[in-house]
């Protein structure tokens, strides 16, 4: 059988494939192999989880939610998603932080990229880490954990598999909270770019999708944490010259909009509002493509404008962009670190060969403002750009080769990317 990935555009090049019952069969095949990778809900777009050896994947082990509640944290095995997680923790009186806008990503593929929701005061999903139980390159079992070495946590969080399988996570969690939804349409883009701090910071979690016109973005979602007397929350007003959508909508507006989360200010538990889509319905696949630029806040105004400049370049291959706040944290390769970012977002039609070369032209026309890659998504950058963008890196290369010196966890999108 061959293994891809969601979107169809990765075949993967394993020899072998594993789907352990135990992590002691995690491992044996570790210990067995001479190269390895963990792949996660196959959500990456790009070759991070290949590897000519053999692939391993987590979603056979026993579900494990372990909640302790004097921590307020949950321990967790390395195979479960978001969306059975957010189920569990909800039942019994927890949240996380922030979700991603799908649900149906795995946790530790999703850490281990750095992947994120949205919200100005949001870290990404990766700084909810509190410890990782992890198989390394000798078999062994070996927990690293913020109580012990919170450096160390920084270091390994987006670690991209290379130390080794991630059999187990701990994270940070809350009590349980309702989100309202709302969505508007056709922000004025002058305001976007001149107020963009302050629609940020308007809710919990805050959405722009646009397709890079000069007048106006098309959506503006707005997630608010929800409280038992905020009424309607003035949801119904306009915002910022955007007006409130009179049903639900999809972010690309010409599509149905039952596979997204309940809008028009009902409120629902936050795992049924923070993502955009609800674990019920299967994602498309197959029918599109993704890369994504993360630049200082401070810049993202600039950087706005410069899509907006290439417009007619982006437009016969762009299917949507979304704009997001991410805030700033410690994670040594997290797209984030040291700043607080905006995320710039694109999803492309099916066709690498027709979305390259316009991949490579924003590359090049954001290159002032430093962006750094999503790293589970596709881009054009070349080694030494990318290491030049992330100043933890040496330190980074550092520490793997201490944890697996034959490179064991090593395949060839590291290779061309880091090492």
């Amino acid at each position: 059988m061959v293994e891809h990935n969601w979107a169809g555009n990765v075949v993967y090049g394993a020899a072998r494939f594993h789907q352990p019952a135990s992590v002691a069969e995690v491992q044996s095949v570790v210990s067995a192999s001479a190269k390895v990778r963990a792949v996660g809900s196959r959500h990456s777009f790009n070759t991070i989880a290949d590897t000519t050896g053999d692939q391993i994947s987590l979603a056979a082990l026993p579900r494990v939610v372990e909640i302790d509640a004097a921590a307020h944290t949950v321990a967790i095995d390395g195979g479960v998603k978001y969306g059975e997680l957010a189920t569990h923790l909800h039942e019994r009186g927890w949240a996380l932080a922030n979700l991603a806008s799908l649900p149906h990503i795995s946790v530790a593929g999703a850490c281990a990229t750095g992947t994120h929701g949205s919200g100005a005061g949001n870290g990404n999903l990766a700084t909810a880490v509190e410890a990782m139980e992890i198989v390394t390159a000798t078999g062994d079992l070996v927990v690293v954990s913020r109580d012990d070495d919170a450096q160390l946590v920084d270091a390994m969080t987006v670690g991209f598999g290379a130390f080794g399988i991630v059999t187990s996570l701990t994270l940070a969690i809350e009590p349980t909270f309702d989100v309202r939804q709302y969505v508007y349409e056709h922000l004025p883009m002058s305001t976007a770019i001149e107020q963009l701090d302050e629609i940020m910071a308007d809710g919990y979690s805050v959405s722009l999708f646009t397709s890079w016109r000069r007048d106006e973005i098309e959506q503006l979602w707005v997630k608010q944490r929800a409280t038992s007397d905020d009424g309607d929350a003035g949801g119904a007003d306009a915002r910022f010259g955007a007006t409130p959508a009179t049903r639900n909508l999809h972010p690309i507006a010409e599509l149905p909009a039952e596979p997204c989360t309940d809008q028009m200010g009902v409120p629902g538990p936050w795992h049924e509002r923070l993502p955009h889509f609800r674990m019920g319905f299967t994602p498309s696949s197959g029918d599109e493509l993704q890369s994504e630029l993360f630049v200082g806040a401070a810049d993202a105004p600039a950087a706005i404008r410069t899509l907006v400049e290439l417009h007619d370049v982006l437009a016969p291959v762009l299917k949507i962009s979304e704009v997001r706040a991410v805030a700033a944290d410690t994670l040594w390769l997290s797209p984030c670190f040291q700043r607080d970012c905006i995320a710039l977002h694109f999803t492309w039609i099916p066709a690498w060969a027709e979305v390259k070369p316009v991949v490579a032209i924003v590359e090049s026309a954001l290159a002032s403002f430093a962006p750094r890659p999503h790293w589970g998504k596709l881009s054009t950058l070349d080694g030494t750009t990318i290491r030049s963008r992330f100043e933890r890196l040496d330190a980074f290369e550092q520490l793997l080769k201490e944890w697996d010196p034959t490179g064991k966890f090593r395949n060839a999108f590291l290779d061309q990317v880091l090492i």
